[in-house]
């Protein structure tokens, strides 16, 4: 039986703990900055735990 293979874009946009929670970053922080307030662009600051149902859809593509 040939190896499994993670999904390559998956692995590089989530990470998963020793605990088994997913990580993701939070959307909207790469472009037009200057027009959001810095309130807003701290509050996306950090990683954020993916959502129950879509944690397990995520763990399957990098095959845990």
């Amino acid at each position: 039986m040939p190896k499994n293979k993670s999904h390559s874009g998956a692995s590089k946009r989530f990470k998963i703990t020793g605990s088994g929670k997913v990580l993701r970053e939070r959307a909207g922080k790469r472009h037009y900055l200057e027009h959001k307030s810095s309130r807003v662009t701290r509050r996306l600051t950090g990683n954020a735990e993916m959502a129950p149902g879509d944690a397990a859809k995520i763990k399957k593509l990098l095959g845990k």
